[in-house]
């Protein structure tokens, strides 16, 4: 079962509406730029309140425990809390990228072949470089190197 903390690692945790392009509107109008920007700035927001919240919670925590045990378990929890912190880390500077991208006019366009990336595919995955295809061939080739 997924955790508070790894639901912030992807977007399913966040609340917008999903984006209902007008008929004839191009791909990433500005409307769209807007909706995603909003989503990934909500995204980081989170993700930069959870750090915020772990500082917190480990200097009211941080204690000298005369019991070896209670000591060890203590520091396998804060190792575990910094690791879901890199890996956030890692994630707001993808988020960064992104509004990168936005900004830059490339967001929403296939690093790979340059075609559009769908609609529901950014939403669920606004972080996302390239189109469905793209994506399930590195995943191909990566099993393959295995």
């Amino acid at each position: 079962m997924a955790t508070n903390k790894d639901k912030n690692l992807d977007a399913s945790h966040l609340e917008f509406k999903p984006y209902k392009a007008k008929k004839g509107e191009e791909h990433m109008s500005p409307a769209q730029v807007e909706h995603f920007r909003s989503i990934l700035m909500q995204w980081k927001e989170g993700l930069m309140d959870d750090v915020d919240r772990t500082v917190h919670h480990m200097q009211d925590e941080a204690s000298n425990f005369p019991d070896p045990t209670d000591r060890a378990s203590q520091e396998a929890d804060f190792s575990l809390e910094l690791r879901t912190r890199d890996r956030e880390r890692k994630l707001v500077k993808k988020i960064d990228e992104s509004i990168s991208m936005l900004n830059a006019g490339d967001y929403g366009f296939c690093e790979t072949c340059g075609i559009e990336i769908a609609m529901k595919r950014l939403e669920a995955r606004p972080t996302a470089t390239q189109c469905i295809d793209c994506k399930s061939l590195d995943e191909i080739r990566e099993k393959q190197k295995i």
